[in-house]
């Protein structure tokens, strides 16, 4: 099958993957088919907020992979690799920031919330580093040269940003850096348990390799209407977490539960149950999988190692036409 073109996407090992990440993986593995996928470990992005939080980053890294691998990224279709083994992107990196305008970068519209949310928690990253890491990220993609990006709507102020070094590369210099395009992911997305956004940090997050007792707990925990007193007062399914999580694991009913929750044909207790169990059935073959992976140590390795070798050789080509255009003569 002839490859639509060339894609790069990645993730920071900064902690466990919860449910939130399962659409993404299943885009990413949906791609993989059309696509020549090169997917990444981004270890160095996880130093931007996390460099002086590295001792749990190894492993991070090696369950991050399990979760990858067990919800159908396939080490014979994608290139999967660690940034870190590959100094090249800290090269393309440090060449971006000398031609790149620092209000580029202070621009970015993430960077000023992102600083203010970890200010909150007692922590400074009002770093050189960090301020920059949309410039690795740039570096990132246009290292291995790819035409497309599988992003969400937020993301692409970060990708409009890669084009324009990109194109101002190519200005100054001559031509080597294809314009990557996005690929708008249809993902849904999911809510922690108590409605806010899920994130590890607010502790409302269902873990992708969570067993059947903690994603019944998890479920059992989320938020339904606070003004529904009995099973039979008439429901606001608007308002209820469930409600959202029906409508991705239980779409087809969705419309009919509706109904029963507006006219007090069935109890909250009933829909966390119903869930729990739709859940449990799509959710089981993912975690058998994973456990198979998480405990055989090698298959990652070999993975990783073969991966990051075959992303070496193309940076190593990317680099190989940048220089001889930055250095003429």
């Amino acid at each position: 099958m002839v490859k639509k073109g060339r894609i790069l996407s990645g993730m920071r090992p900064t902690g466990r993957l919860h449910i939130g990440h399962l659409s993404v993986l299943e885009n990413w593995a949906s791609l993989q088919d059309s696509y020549q996928c090169f997917f990444f470990v981004a270890d160095l992005h996880a130093l931007t907020t996390s460099f002086d939080e590295t001792e749990n980053i190894r492993e991070n890294i090696r369950q991050m992979l399990a979760d990858w691998l067990a919800a159908g990224i396939d080490p014979e279709k994608s290139v999967i690799f660690l940034q870190s083994k590959i100094p090249h992107h800290a090269e393309l990196h440090l060449l971006f920031s000398m031609i790149t305008p620092l209000s580029w970068l202070e621009r970015v519209p993430t960077y000023k919330d992102i600083v203010l949310q970890h200010r909150e928690r007692g922590k400074d990253v009002t770093t050189y580093g960090f301020l920059g890491y949309p410039l690795l990220q740039a570096a990132d993609i246009l290292m291995y040269r790819a035409n497309a990006v599988p992003v969400g709507e937020d993301q692409l102020p970060h990708l409009e940003l890669c084009r324009e070094v990109g194109r101002r590369f190519n200005h100054i210099y001559g031509h080597v850096f294809p314009d990557p395009q996005a690929l708008l992911a249809r993902v849904p997305l999911l809510p922690g348990v108590d409605g806010r956004k899920m994130s590890k940090s607010y502790a409302n997050v269902i873990e992708l390799a969570a067993t059947a007792k903690e994603l019944q707990t998890g479920v059992n925990s989320m938020v339904t209407d606070p003004a529904r007193i009995r099973k039979t007062d008439p429901g606001h399914p608007e308002v209820c977490v469930v409600h959202k999580y029906h409508g991705i694991y239980r779409a087809d009913e969705l419309s009919g539960l509706e109904a029963e929750c507006k006219a007090g044909g069935i109890g909250c207790v009933a829909c966390k149950r119903m869930l729990t169990g739709t859940m449990e059935e799509f959710m089981a073959p993912i975690r058998e999988k994973r456990e198979s992976i998480i405990n055989n140590r090698s298959y990652i390795d070999d993975i990783l190692e073969a991966g990051t070798k075959r992303a070496t050789e193309e940076a190593r080509r990317t680099m190989d036409m940048v220089w001889p255009k930055v250095f003429k003569g």
